[in-house]
This record gives structure tokens, sequence and C-alpha cells, in this order.
């Protein structure tokens, strides 16, 4: 027989009125890698959440390696064996590679042993596994990409077997999901059991073994990864059919919305991280940003947003707009037509603490309609419009009252956009867009996108999915160490070509 690494009976879980888990067996086999997908909101999160300890079942059993095991907390679960890296990664920022190794591992009282073997232990993980990464730096100074290797090589310090791994390509560059699934294979390899929660289903298609897929708190299926295919496993995910590419007519650009010229942004360092960028949006058309991450684009989202100065000329429907901070009186970007949808979503686009309703009226709480006198906000109105934004949406539970840290990332990302979407603004800028989202909500989000495109308003798109730009813009250009190495239209393109753009080796330099 199979041996079995995890098995689950019968688990259930409920959050109040909201049933989470809703009996859910699973079995997962030693030495495989294990995906589980379902829509945001499905309860992948919680359940793995279970095995790790992070909740506690309601009702159910757990076996590890065969054997019935109680996991009442997180400790009990890396002593049987279990390691977790979550979506957002549990790091002290101000704290080295290896302080955070050891931190909750130390073997005493004195921290310098341990310490010193956590150094060894870590040169001898990072050769074995290709996790190479300088364990004197300081997390906040190194890269997602490497701080999720960190993650990794927490759980493998604490001798962990089993691995979950949450969404884990949700803040990587497609080099950075590459590397990182070599690791993973690298792991099976070893003996070490894999389950990765992801709803991206090229990822499930290239990585794992088997899969199983979740739909509103239930288990539908689990199959053999090689007997099925992307189209199969997504209508099992939503329970409908989902088209998997985008469905769009051609651009027919009108008048020029947005005009950029010879745009430079200095950081805090020093470092020129815009170099003279110049660029057009016109209404009815999406101009796609692509680029490795740390090429210039947030920094481009983030002066065109108003969050960050800069240098240069920005014309937003025939005005000038301030780039210096000096002059905010009337420089509102809302107040120009620009809504913008940041690329973090839970540091730049929500208050995690509070209500949904709160969150959707951030910006624009100060309208006339909201306001029942000159000091006092209605919130009945700002409530009552929420409501309808948040059904139209269709964000998951459709609770206004809850918490925007209770809500998956998907329905997160939801909340922010409706916010900005409906405001009917003549220029959006958003950037990551479906990062961390589901494959029903992906679909949602597309068509909430080019919609606004046909209705005559200019969209900039940034994003580190290729596929996403080649299926969302109507023009494409390429940014690399903070300039724009060329521009191409998205139906004359491949990703080869915006590839070698990305890598700055070739291009029409602007």
């Amino acid at each position: 027989m199979t041996e079995l690494a995890i098995e689950l009976r019968g688990i259930s879980k409920a959050f109040g009125p909201v049933q989470a888990n809703k009996d859910i067996s699973i079995q997962v086999t030693k030495g495989t890698i294990h995906g589980i997908i379902g829509e945001n909101g499905a309860g992948k999160s919680t359940l793995m959440s279970i095995l790790y300890g992070f909740y506690k079942a309601d009702r159910g059993d757990i076996l590890i390696d065969g054997k019935l095991t109680a996991i009442p907390d997180s400790q009990a679960a890396i002593a049987a064996g279990i390691g977790m890296v979550f979506q957002h990664f549990k790091l002290v920022e101000n704290f080295t590679v290896l302080e955070n190794i050891v931190l909750g591992a130390e073997d005493g009282p004195w921290l310098a042993p341990s310490l010193s073997k956590a150094r060894k232990e870590l040169k001898s993980l990072a050769e074995e596994y290709e996790l190479n990464v300088d364990p004197d730096a300081v997390i906040e100074n190194i890269g997602v990409g490497m701080q999720q290797r960190v993650e990794i090589l927490k759980a493998l310090y604490r001798q962990a077997d089993i691995l979950i791994l949450d969404e884990p390509t949700g803040v990587l560059t497609p080099a950075e999901a590459d590397h990182l699934f070599r690791i993973l294979r690298n792991l099976k390899a070893e003996g070490k059991t894999i389950i990765l929660i992801t709803h991206k289903l090229r990822e499930i298609m290239d990585v794992t073994d088997t899969v199983s897929v979740m739909r509103r708190g239930e288990m539908t299926a689990t199959v053999k990864t090689a007997d099925t295919s992307p189209t199969e496993l997504a209508e099992l995910m939503v329970g409908r059919k989902v088209l998997l590419r985008v469905e769009k007519t051609p651009a027919t650009p009108g008048a020029k919305i947005l005009e950029v010229r010879d745009l430079r942004v200095v950081d805090e360092k020093g470092v020129e991280r815009l170099r003279g960028i110049d660029l057009d949006i016109h209404a009815g058309e999406i101009l796609g940003i692509a680029g490795v991450a740390g090429s210039g684009q947030s920094e481009l989202l983030e002066v065109l947003g108003g969050y960050r100065n800069g240098h240069g000329k920005i014309v937003m429907n025939g005005q000038s707009i301030d780039l210096t901070g000096a002059r905010s009186d009337g420089q509102s970007r809302r107040a120009r037509g620009i809504a913008h949808v940041p690329e973090d979503r839970q540091r730049e686009g929500l208050i995690m603490d509070f209500h949904a309703w709160e969150n959707v009226a951030f910006g624009y709480h100060h309208q006339d309609e909201y306001q029942r006198s000159a000091l006092l906000m209605n919130n009945r109105a700002l409530r009552q419009d929420a409501e309808g934004k948040i059904e139209r949406f269709d964000v998951r539970p459709a609770n206004c009252w809850q918490a925007a840290k209770n809500f998956s990332g998907g329905n997160q990302q939801k909340i922010v956009l409706a916010r900005e979407i409906e405001r009917n603004p003549d220029l959006l800028l958003i950037g990551q867009p479906t990062r961390g989202v589901d494959i029903g909500a992906i679909e949602f989000i597309h068509q909430q996108i080019v919609a606004l495109r046909d209705a005559g308003k200019a969209i900039l798109l940034v994003s580190v999915e290729l596929e996403e730009i080649l299926g969302l813009a109507d023009r494409i250009a390429v940014m690399f160490d903070g300039r724009i190495m060329g521009e191409r239209m998205a139906g004359t393109t491949d990703e080869r070509e915006l590839g070698m753009l990305m890598a700055g080796m070739t291009g029409d330099a602007a």
C-alpha cells in the first residue's frame, strides 16, 4: 500500500455563521507534491491552518504517518514534522536571516551557541536544496524571493518532513517562481512531502503529482495531475465553465488622457529609480507596463498616484500636475479623475483593522453625498453605497461589517477594485491586479478592466505576469533599470521578445 504522510478525516471548522470547512477528508502520499486549489474563500488556508495548529477543528481527526495526532498549536505541528510558509511571511524585518532562523528554536539561554549551530546547518541546507541566502543580511534589505527562502529554511531547520506553502508565488517574479519550483523538486527528491496551496493552474500542472479541489468549504475532487487539464480543474473550482483567456475587441483609442515627459525619481538613498520616462495613454486603451520587479514600475505608479515626488512633466486632461508636493490644494489625483489600485493592497490599498464599508469609502468619504453636516459624515449613506459595491463585485462574504483583515486576499482585492473602478475615473492606475487571486476572480477582474476600457477610459496596467500583460494590454511598454526599453503592440509580440527587452538586452531604448 502507498504510505501516507497525512490523512485528514471529516475535518469541519466554522467561524460564527460561516462554515469554512465542512466534513473534509484528504490523503497526501509521502514524498509527493500535492496541490490544493480553490477560489478565494474556499477554505484552503483554513484547512492547512488547522493542520499547522493555528486553528483547532470543531471536529475531525488528523493522522501523521498513519498515527492519530493531536495538533493543538503550531509547536505541536512542528514537533510532528510539519512546517508552513504563509502567504504573508512571518519574519522580523529588522532581524538578520540567521536570527530569524533561530527565533523560537534556541537551544538554551545563551544565544551564541544557537547562532553558531544554525550558521553551520544553514550552509548545509543551502547547498543541498539550492536555498542560498546571506545569513547576515537583514530581512528588510532583501527581496521577497529571498525572504521566502528564509521561511523555507526556517521550516527545514526545525526538521520539517512535511512542508505547506500557501500561495508561494503570489509575490514572486516568474524567474523567482521557477527557482522556487526547482527547490520544491529537490525537496521532493530528498523524500519531503509538499502541500502547495495555489490558484495558478499552470503551476499545478507543472509541479504537482496530485491535486485536490475545494469549493465553498468542501472537497469536490482529488485527481492525479497527469489525468486532468487546466480547463477541467477550473470548472471544478468554480462550478461552471471559466474562460482561461481574456475576451476583448480591438481598442479604439481616443483623446490623449495622460502625457508623461522626462519623468525622473531619485529615492531616499540617492539612487535614480526613473530615468527620463516618456509615455502617453489615450482614452479607450490599456497600456501595459512589463518588467521584472524593481525596474521602476512601482515608482512610476507611486508618482502618478501622488504617493511619491518626482521631476519632469505630467499632464492629465490638458492640465499639468505638480510633482514636488509643494502644492497640495487642488492637486488631488482623485479630483483630476485618477483612480489607483496599488500593488500592495494590504499596506497601501486597505486599512486592515477597519470594516469593509469603511475601506470602500476611503478617499471619497468627503464628497457631498456622504456629508450630514460640515463636521459629520453620513455613515448610513456610506454603508448603503458600500453594500451595493460589495454585491456587484461579488465580495465574499458579503458582510460590510467584517474587518478587511478577515477577508481572503482575492476578496480584499475586490474591495479595492470596487472602490476605485466604480468612481468612473478617466484614468485607472492598477498594479498587480490579480496577485494572489483565484481563477474565478481573475476572470471577473479582467472583465471589469476591459469594460472600463470599452467605456472610453484610459488604463495603466502594471503586472509581473507576462501572460496577463499580453492578454489585457493593447500596447506594451517594457521597463528595465528605470527606463522604457521599447514599446510593442500586444497583438504583434510574444513572451520571448518581451523577455529580451525586460533583460535590457535589446530594444529601441527611449
